[in-house]
């Protein structure tokens, strides 16, 4: 494993790790009965993280920004391997910065910061319902990227089995022809 794949594979683990984190609130809205303590629960943990310092954002966002470096430099190198599960992998990985720009942010924003006269208590409920399921969709994307980078992994394996037992078997096939070729000279010469 080289760095590019171990940068992609610890940005993938680590945002994963957060939305996990983001789970325990998210589960609770979109998978059982919608409580008001599971609302408010959802007001208050999305308003913290949402009012952050800027240095924790900034590391979430280096972290986005290194998977990205990481995944367009192993597709550099353009092989098949490359193109299938690299190509792929970067998809999933803009896929799920995408969902976090255009429902995640403006999610958080209406949830923590709404604006007066216009976003009501349900239009905040909707937010966070929205929020968390854009934070499932983007686990799963995460999980997709892990599951294609273990499959290049494998796939790069068993090509590397391949060709060592094909360069083996042509070894033996060179040498038994010239063994053969030794002995025959020899009987030519002992008649």
């Amino acid at each position: 494993m080289g760095f590019r794949q171990a940068a992609v594979l610890a940005t993938t683990c680590f945002s994963l790790g957060i939305l996990f984190i983001c789970f325990t609130v998210d589960y609770r809205i979109l998978f059982i009965p919608l409580t008001d303590e599971a609302v408010r629960d959802g007001f208050e943990f999305y308003t913290t993280f949402f009012n952050s310092p800027p240095a924790i954002k900034a590391l979430l966002h280096g972290v986005m920004g290194v998977g990205i470096i990481g995944l367009v430099g192993k597709i550099h190198k353009w092989d098949e391997s490359a193109m299938f599960f690299d190509g792929s992998s970067l998809a999933a990985f803009v896929f799920a910065i995408a969902v976090y720009l255009s429902v995640g942010v403006p999610a958080s924003r209406t949830i923590a910061t709404p604006v007066e006269g216009v976003d009501t208590r349900e239009d905040q409920v909707e937010a966070l319902r929205i929020l968390s399921a854009g934070n499932v969709i983007i686990i799963v994307m995460l999980i997709g990227i892990l599951v294609l980078q273990a499959g290049e992994e494998y796939v790069r394996r068993v090509e590397a089995k391949e060709l060592a037992r094909q360069l083996d078997l042509d070894q033996k096939a060179k040498t038994k022809p010239a063994a053969k070729t030794g002995e025959e000279t020899e009987s030519k010469k002992d008649q």
